[in-house]
């Protein structure tokens, strides 16, 4: 074990002295040192992140082993954070390098951008999965223009549902999460109804009783979009269960009672 590796040690607990910063998990002349270093990194949008550096006992004119681990970022990412610090390391002369590189993990991009690409990537899953949404509507007074409204956006939208009417309004959504939610922003910021005084209204009072992706337990195959009227609570119950969604009523049942 070198003398540059222990004193390099000593000044990385000096400069990483806040709390949880800095722990010195092995030292041995056989097998080297062990350091762990927690930093925030990413610039302004920072992620926590750990480093863990393997100081071997010829350090360093032997470049570091490295390990990258975070919650806010996936093991992919993290290999990929793990191998930059590795090219980064062998591309430096051999003298102690470990505050280096971890100044340039908490400069660079690199994890702010991974984060990007790992959000884009679920927009793109959410875009292939399909979800099953209700929504809970206010009232609807100008029945022939609302209802033509929710059955073209869904079209638009490529989504299919049912307008179920009766005490409460409810609508059943299948079909990519990102539509589902231009249906309620198209819901919000439309004028899709008339008031009480028989001005044009947008429905401000909708709202998302359940959001979840569907499953074997929730009914899939909805077929364009379909109207029924219900008169009580057992005809309500019997809607959800023809269409296999008598799990997914359950939930909504106590919002329903409110």
């Amino acid at each position: 074990m070198s003398e540059a590796a222990v004193e390099e040690v000593s000044v990385l607990s000096s400069i990483y002295c806040g709390e949880g910063e800095f722990h010195l998990l092995q030292q041995s002349a056989q097998d080297g040192i062990v350091v762990q270093i927690n930093s925030t990194v990413g610039g302004e949008r920072g992620l926590d992140v750990s480093l863990l550096f393997h100081l071997h006992p010829r350090y360093p004119s032997r470049p570091p082993d490295i390990s990258v681990s975070s919650t806010a970022l996936s093991r992919t990412r993290c290999r990929d954070i793990r191998q930059k610090l590795l090219d980064q390391a062998a591309a430096l002369p051999p003298e102690p390098m470990v505050h280096r590189l971890v100044e340039w993990l908490q400069m660079t991009e690199e994890c702010r951008e991974g984060e990007e690409e790992e959000e884009e990537e679920v927009k793109e899953r959410e875009k292939e999965e399909e979800w099953t949404a209700v929504l809970s509507l206010d009232h609807i007074r100008s029945r022939n223009r609302y209802i033509g409204l929710l059955e073209r956006w869904t079209q638009q939208l490529q989504l299919t549902g049912i307008l179920l009417l009766g005490r409460s309004i409810l609508v059943i959504l299948q079909g990519a999460r990102p539509n589902i939610k231009e249906f309620c922003c198209l819901l919000k910021t439309v004028k899709v109804d008339v008031d009480s005084s028989g001005k044009k209204c947008k429905e401000r009072m909708m709202k998302v009783l359940i959001e979840t992706l569907s499953s074997s337990s929730c009914g899939h195959g909805l077929q364009g979009f379909v109207v029924k009227s219900y008169q009580s609570l057992p005809e309500l119950t019997a809607a959800f269960q023809e269409i296999n969604m008598a799990e997914l009523y359950q939930q909504i049942l106590p919002s329903l009672s409110d």
